[in-house]
C-alpha cells in the first residue's frame, strides 16, 4: 500500500482511445486524482466514473486532473465511456504492473477460486507528485465530493491529515 507523504510510482497506460498517456507528464504542471475500479460497466463503477466525470470541470478549477484505471482493455473502456457520456480519461491496466506498484490488487475468493480483484482505491497526488492522500476500499456513493474536498485543501494553507 502506498501512504501519504510517498512518492507516487511512475507508469504509462493507454487510454480509451489507444493513446498512451504519460503520469509523470502532470509533474510540475498539475494535480491528479486517480482512482481505480474493479470493471467497466458494473453499477458502482458505473457511479464512480459518472460522479467524477460530473464534477470534472470543479476538480479542473484546482489544477487538478481525474484519472481512472481499471484493468480492462481500451476498447471496453472506448464503450463504457461512450455509453455513459464520461468525460475523464479512462487507462487501461491490462497487466495489473501499475495496480500492483500502487497496492490495489488483492486476491479474493469467489466460488471457490482465488481471482486477484482491484480493490477500489483514490489517490490524491500533488504536482509535484507526492501522493498526498491514499483512500483504500472506498465507498462510490458521494466518494467525488469528499475527494473533492480534499483536492481543495491542496493549494491551500497546510496539508491535511491522511484518510483512510
Amino acid at each position: 500500500m502506498l501512504h501519504q507523504g510517498e512518492k507516487a510510482p511512475a507508469f504509462s497506460l493507454p487510454d480509451a482511445d489507444m493513446e498512451w498517456f504519460d503520469f509523470g507528464s502532470l509533474r510540475g504542471r498539475q494535480n491528479a486524482v486517480l482512482f481505480f475500479y474493479p470493471r467497466d460497466g458494473t453499477p458502482y463503477c458505473t457511479l464512480e466514473a459518472t460522479d467524477f466525470s460530473d464534477h470534472e470541470n470543479e476538480f479542473a478549477k484546482h489544477d487538478c486532473v481525474i484519472l481512472g484505471v481499471s484493468r480492462d482493455d481500451c476498447l471496453s473502456h472506448a464503450d463504457f465511456r461512450d455509453k455513459h457520456g464520461l468525460s475523464i480519461r479512462l487507462l487501461s491496466d491490462e497487466e495489473g504492473e501499475v495496480c500492483r506498484k500502487f497496492g490495489v490488487s488483492q486476491f479474493r475468493e469467489r466460488d471457490g477460486h482465488k481471482k486477484l480483484c482491484v480493490i477500489r482505491s483514490t489517490f490524491v497526488v500533488d504536482k509535484e507528485g507526492i501522493v498526498r492522500h491514499a483512500l483504500y476500499d472506498v465507498q462510490p456513493k458521494g466518494h467525488a465530493a469528499e475527494v473533492y474536498q480534499l483536492v481543495k485543501g491542496l493549494n491551500g494553507k497546510g496539508r491535511q491529515h491522511a484518510h483512510r
